[in-house]
């Protein structure tokens, strides 16, 4: 129990980092105050820009690669490795350097995926990708990825292809990005939700 203790803890303080929040603060911006009021890096690349949206993509997805492989490493089962990528993705959502507040958890989420199963990780990507593509809703691919995911994990759990504890993992972390953009999905349904490219940049929120 102890080593899983550690790798909670520890993924959990990972996932915490705020990076677009740190990265906006670098360059003179609260990300929270403009735009979607968003820490990820949807929001990061609209209001700072492109680099710096990069910038945070990728750290954020490295927060769930670094928690799946400690609990690989320290623990050595898939259930460790559930328990790290859950933790990092909790932090990321519910940061403890912020109150806990904090982003929608996809990257961090994509991230732990990438490492425990990388071909259903790159299914869901490819979903996301072409979701976007299509509507240039960011929020609507995302969903869409996380519950492409679950599904694809499924069908390979029912073929004994993958162990249960990542269908569990994929099945928890969708959901939990679902409940993270349930106002996407208020603004999704009155068509109100801004797309990829619309100019709401900078506009400050009041």
């Amino acid at each position: 129990m102890g080593q899983y203790a550690l790798v909670i803890i520890v993924s959990y303080l990972l996932g915490s980092i705020p990076s677009g929040l740190v990265l906006g603060k670098l360059r003179g911006l609260d990300v929270r105050r403009y735009g979607s009021g968003n820490i990820g890096s949807t929001n990061v690349l609209r209001t700072v820009g492109i680099k710096e949206g990069v910038i945070v993509l990728v750290a954020d997805v490295l927060k769930g690669v670094a928690a799946v492989l400690m609990g690989r490493y320290i623990i050595g089962t898939p259930a460790g490795e559930m328990a790290g990528g859950l933790a990092a993705v909790i932090g990321h959502d519910w940061s403890i350097y912020i109150r806990f507040q904090g982003g929608r958890g996809v990257a961090t989420a994509a991230g732990a995926l990438i490492v425990m199963a990388p071909v259903v990780a790159g299914a869901g990507i490819g979903i996301f990708i072409v979701v976007v593509a299509l509507t240039r809703y960011v929020s609507l691919g995302s969903m869409t990825a996380a519950l492409g995911a679950v599904a694809i994990i499924g069908a390979l759990t029912a073929l004994d292809r993958e162990p249960v504890e990542y269908l569990i993992y994929i099945g928890i972390a969708a959901a939990l990005i679902v409940f993270q953009h349930r106002d996407n999905l208020a603004r999704l349904l009155s068509g109100t939700e801004s797309k990829l490219g619309d100019d709401q940049g900078r506009r400050q929120i009041k």
